[in-house]
């Protein structure tokens, strides 16, 4: 088969184009990493007494990376994701060597230019694609920048972001299926993506027309994904949809309850962290919006919303029932309308006393 992205330039590109981060000392550097290490394993025994979750896989241990380790781990799980997907829109179809020589390497650096881009302002991530069954990520020079530009406490900063992070390890070692649920939708978004009779000029327009909405529309709920989805690709995209507000929002929600009790400045941490999310110049905020990210922004409060509502009716017990198997994950439409959810799962009048 062809090779549509130059993975080696990305990762190349990503390299070259992500900034090394803030000054720190050999010794503070050395300081952060094991204080991230020790932190990650605080906040799973928060995370595990909090939500009642238990792994039931094992996992590696959490990475402490830097900005070119997290792009270059992320370029390698991309490869698995959208090598297929580029394979199955062209029909397998082998390009000249010109046009395979160009067109690679353009991609290449487009795709290493975002991750370049994106590396400089996660915190972390639990990353799915490149390991089973995933591996916790912490951007040491994200983090020590973020807490020094919020003027926080490092230790409660940190801690804080660890208690969002792990609660997303948990949510795939603590649910077995959970990976591959994920993936077989990815995978289920590839194979939508040759159905349809939609000619390719007209998808073009149709692209370019979203990304000029995007632009003029800052309310706007497209992203870049919006360009490539046939009708039967939206379908896919409004289950992962759901699943992930699910997700970001169940982190929200565990780090909102558990920081009052073990981050003593959380209040002040969180209220700077959302005027920072809020903030931004014209045009990052126009990038944010072509590659999804605000789209997130609003996937955690959306979803910490109806966790809170699912678990005010039903209590924590009768929330993680959520996580029995895919039939009792949230549809897109209930992430709005927590009862609805609640009569669907638990019946009408819900099996679990509400918490109190």
């Amino acid at each position: 088969m062809a090779q549509f992205v130059d993975w080696d330039l990305a990762a190349a590109t990503a390299g070259a184009l992500s900034k090394s981060g803030p000054r720190v000392s050999y010794t503070e550097a050395t300081d952060v990493v094991g204080d991230l290490r020790r932190l990650t394993d605080e906040a799973a025994g928060h995370v595990a007494d909090y939500t009642g979750l238990k792994a039931q896989v094992a996992h590696p241990p959490v990475r402490v990376v830097d900005r070119r380790d997290w792009a270059a781990t992320n370029i390698a799980g991309l490869r698995e994701v959208i090598t297929p997907l580029v394979s199955r829109l062209s029909g397998d179809k082998q390009p000249g060597a010109l046009t395979e020589a160009i067109g690679s390497r353009l991609t290449g650096v487009q795709a290493g230019t975002v991750l370049a881009y994106l590396s400089g302002r996660v915190l972390g991530q639990y990353e799915v694609f490149s390991a089973d069954p995933g591996q916790l990520l912490l951007v040491a020079p994200n983090i020590v920048e973020v807490e020094r530009k919020l003027g926080a406490d490092p230790r409660d900063f940190r801690l804080w972001v660890c208690l969002h992070e792990v609660t997303h390890r948990t949510q795939f070692t603590a649910v077995p299926w959970m990976r591959a649920y994920f993936l077989s939708e990815v995978q289920a978004f590839v194979d939508a993506s040759s159905s349809g009779g939609e000619h390719i000029v007209e998808r073009l327009r149709r692209g370019v027309s979203t990304l000029s909405d995007v632009v003029r529309d800052p309310d706007s709920r497209t992203s870049v994904l919006d360009i490539v989805q046939t009708p039967a690709q939206r379908a896919v995209l409004d289950r992962l949809t759901a699943l992930m507000t699910l997700l970001e929002g169940h982190a929200e929600f565990v780090m909102d309850g558990v920081g009052p009790q073990v981050i003593p400045s959380v209040e002040r941490i969180r209220a700077s962290f959302n005027r920072r999310r809020e903030a931004g110049n014209p045009v990052e905020k126009a990038i944010r919006r072509l590659l999804g990210v605000d789209v997130k922004m609003r996937q955690y409060a959306e979803g910490r919303k109806f966790v809170h509502g699912v678990v005010e009716r039903v209590g924590m017990e009768g929330f993680n029932s959520i996580f029995n198997s895919p039939l009792t994950l949230p549809r897109l439409s209930e992430l709005g309308d927590p009862d609805a959810w609640v009569a669907r799962v638990h019946g009408p009048a819900g099996t679990f006393p509400a918490a109190g």
